[in-house]
């Protein structure tokens, strides 16, 4: 009997700690560890290379030549637009004041050469009388264009070869002007441009910085650029190009801050970004009659927008 109640009482324990959870299940092995919570999945980061940015453009191919010429003459017909009265900015009445004027040009600015000129051109009217000038006061004259020493030089030695081998008259050949002294091409061609009508390409500091921020020429000698762009344009533009060139130049590429803000051909422009892109501040680099300041000459052609420059010691 107490047999008996002994075991019921070791079933009731048994019962009991069952439902309770304390008890152990006969045919199951107890868990040497408890168990894990269950880990969430995790992508498993690959070693490999950083994946490249995808393009959304193929590499733009480089320009072919005949895509080149093609832009270079929209851009003239656009700055022939955007100046109708380029022309020389220097002033002149003759072939000889041309001359002149272009061989005193030289590490200067057009303004200072015409600001200059009325009085050397009053005491030295022709060749002849030029020649025979004292060297110091010729150098005195032209002292406010710079280098007055050297350049008193050239113009005595170029007029008294006009006087000795050209009669007296400035010759109409590049291969004649190129003899005198101090007359390199880019003088011959100004003259021969703008004094006798026979097309020419001045490469001067603004034609040869423009042309090659338009990728027109990657040459540096102004010779090499000449013959480039020659084979760009046809002959009959030759002469206003240059103009046209220039007065970009001076008026809104310049060459340290140029105004692409404000440049009207910057769409056509491999080189935009190398200046002011914001639009008020390029309006403010313009210069001349852009800028709302006068040109360079003191007695401009009729078609010119802007007032006549003022004479030296005026401003």
């Amino acid at each position: 009997m107490k047999r008996l109640r002994s075991a019921e009482r070791v079933g009731s324990a048994e019962r009991v700690g069952s439902a309770s959870g304390t008890g152990s299940k006969p045919d199951s092995k107890p868990d040497s560890k408890p168990k894990a919570e269950p880990t969430p999945e995790r992508k498993t980061e690959r070693k490999t290379e950083p994946t490249p940015k995808p393009k959304s453009k193929a590499k733009a191919k480089p320009e072919s030549h005949l895509a080149m010429v093609r832009r270079a003459r929209r851009i003239n017909r656009e700055l022939a637009e955007l100046y109708p009265y380029a022309h020389p900015e220097l002033d002149f009445r003759n072939a000889f004041e041309l001359l002149v004027a272009t061989v005193l040009s030289a590490q200067t600015t057009d303004l200072r050469v015409n600001q200059t000129t009325p009085a050397l051109f009053a005491a030295y009217p022709t060749p002849e009388d030029m020649a025979a000038a004292v060297p110091e006061e010729m150098e005195q004259i032209i002292r406010p264009t710079g280098f007055f020493r050297a350049k008193t030089k050239s113009l005595l030695g170029l007029s008294a070869a006009l006087r000795d081998n050209f009669d007296g008259e400035v010759p109409g050949r590049l291969e004649d002007l190129v003899t005198l002294p101090g007359v390199g091409r880019k003088t011959a061609n100004v003259v021969l441009g703008n004094a006798f009508g026979v097309p020419g390409i001045t490469v001067d500091t603004h034609f040869g910085r423009l042309v090659r921020r338009w990728k027109w020429t990657e040459q540096e000698d102004p010779v090499k650029v000449e013959a480039e762009i020659a084979e760009i344009f046809p002959k009959s533009e030759w002469t206003m190009l240059s103009h046209r060139v220039v007065f970009h130049g001076r008026r809104i590429c310049h060459a340290r801050n140029p105004a692409c803000g404000a440049c009207p051909i910057a769409p056509l422009c491999p080189s935009y970004g190398e200046g002011e892109t914001d639009p008020e501040k390029a309006r403010k680099l313009l210069k001349y009659e852009m800028g709302g300041r006068p040109g360079q000459r003191l007695s401009p052609p009729p078609e010119y927008p802007g007032a006549p420059a003022p004479a030296l010691g005026a401003g």
